[in-house]
């Protein structure tokens, strides 16, 4: 018998991963990330690559991508823990509903000059690329070489993890609105409907089930407590739980993140003992993903549309997404820097590609139009935004020293280690600062006060000419603080007298 019917196959699809995994860490080295390598892999791969594949399967190509969103979802919620979930959850939840809404509109206006599209489709294309993408973010920020503060890491996972229903609710609520043409009121009565039911059963499935499974881990033989086995338990539960949700009317993405998060803090070495596996997994699904939506796409038939979509990047990257971030984190009282990191940092990577193959299952006009678009603004964000990840942080000073860097570490901390129990109103007068009001409060609780929000280390309070760095943290309260003075010439020292 003639297996070359498997093993024909089987040989492309090894071949083609192989290389894309070799290319992705040679690249690695210039900035490009693993993503960006396997999406252009799977381009080279295709019909106008040397590899000429033809492939077209838009099914097939959904379902693989739904399930390898939900693993990754699955692994990135394992690895929040519940004090970092408490950092960044209020403006993760509004960038993830207000701040994909916002972006969506903002994109979607600016599509509808560039591409002359009716408001509809137009508003359809901001919905498509409206959210950040889970793999590109969790991904690109371990492999970026820097370590950010933890408010920002925060905020840019969480939002990741839990912005994809909002897009999804918006691209079929659109969808809705092109193909069933609804009467308004019955129209926005609907989609607001779907709103609740998508938030509001992905939310109690998720947590419930991450309770329940969590029980279920405690109770398991040590001996099949392993990790290769407990991984494979782990994405199995996750996988019923996404599947579960989304027969339900529910968001799966947001059920499978949350049941992650819960399981991963409730679960305690067993649950961590699996992360090795669950990290393979999550490499193994981002790499079939990309690979399978770079053969989708047919980079001549980019051509036609390549202007207008660099256009629409530009609008998203440059326009709608910093909008976007700075009305939505303006109450919690972010730093400017971190503002500005944040909008940078809003990366898209296969959620829009699979979202832009709802309208072609649906067969809305210019459905091929907007995959196409959507496809140029994920590689535009993975060259660019992927790329300059650790510059972005660095130059923003979001990034932390490692511990080993005394250099870097005195340049982002200062050259003085401080005490929390300090008297602030001692530091003033021995280092001829300005009295300041609540001079007699330790730095630590005078620190927490002028930030106005919990503290994490990187944050930074200017005390006069000075500025100090929170340094260390025990639990939620300021341990150690830095101290950075500019150094001025000797003769402004005299001009300014003495300081008592």
């Amino acid at each position: 018998m003639d297996f070359n019917f498997i093993n024909v196959p089987l040989l492309i699809a090894s071949a083609l991963l192989l290389s894309s995994v070799l290319a992705g860490m040679l690249s690695a080295r210039a900035g490009f990330s693993f993503l960006l390598i396997f999406l252009i892999a799977g381009g080279l791969a295709g019909e106008d690559g040397p590899g000429g594949l033809k492939f077209s399967d838009f099914t097939l190509s959904f379902w693989v991508g739904n399930v390898a969103l939900a693993v990754i979802l699955l692994d990135g919620g394992l690895r929040t823990s519940l004090s970092t979930f408490r950092t960044g959850l209020k403006p993760s939840l509004l960038l993830a509903t207000v701040g994909v809404l916002i972006t969506a509109m903002l994109t979607g206006l600016g599509a509808m000059l560039l591409l002359d599209l009716p408001w509809q489709q137009g508003l359809l294309l901001g919905a498509i690329v409206g959210s950040t993408d889970a793999a590109a973010v969790f991904a690109l920020l371990k492999t970026s070489g820097v370590q950010l503060n933890e408010r920002v890491a925060a905020t840019l996972e969480i939002e990741s993890g839990m912005n994809d229903p909002m897009a999804v609710f918006l691209t079929m609520a659109f969808i809705s609105l092109i193909t069933a043409a609804p009467e308004a009121g019955s129209g926005w009565a609907m989609m607001l409907w779907s709103f609740v039911q998508q938030f509001g059963l992905g939310t109690l499935i998720g947590v419930g089930a991450g309770f329940l499974m969590s029980e279920v881990v405690h109770r398991l033989p040590r001996q099949h407590a392993g990790g290769g086995i407990m991984g494979l338990l782990l994405a199995a539960s996750g996988l019923l739980v996404f599947s579960l949700t989304g027969m339900g009317g529910g968001s799966g993405f947001l059920a499978i993140y949350l049941f992650g998060m819960v399981l991963g803090n409730r679960g305690g070495r067993r649950v961590r003992a699996a992360f090795s596996a669950m990290d393979g997994y999550a490499w193994l699904s981002q790499a079939i993903m990309f690979l399978l939506l770079g053969l989708l796409v047919t980079p001549s038939g980019l051509l036609d549309s390549a202007w207008p979509a660099l256009g629409v990047s530009a609008i998203l990257m440059l326009v709608a997404r910093p909008m976007a971030v700075w009305l939505c984190l303006a109450p919690f009282r972010f730093a400017a820097r971190e503002v500005w990191f944040i909008s940078w940092v809003g990366l898209r990577g296969a959620v829009p590609i699979v979202l832009a193959i709802f309208p072609l299952m649906a067969g809305v006009s210019h459905a091929m139009l907007l995959f196409q678009v959507a496809f140029v603004v994920v590689l535009v964000s993975l060259v660019l935004q992927g790329t300059t990840i650790g510059w972005a942080g660095r130059r923003f000073g979001v990034a932390l020293p490692d511990r080993d860097d005394e250099e870097l570490t005195r340049a982002v901390f200062g050259d003085f280690v401080l005490d929390g129990h300090q008297p602030t109103g001692l530091l003033c007068e021995f280092y001829g600062l300005p009295a300041v009001p609540d001079a007699h409060l330790p730095l630590s609780e005078w620190v927490a006060r002028r930030l106005g929000r919990p503290a994490v280390v990187g944050d930074r309070v200017p005390l006069g000419e000075a500025v100090l760095s929170v340094r260390e943290m025990d639990g939620p309260r300021i341990r150690r603080l830095g101290l950075s003075i500019p150094l001025r010439p000797a003769g402004d020292e005299d001009d300014a007298g003495p300081q008592q």
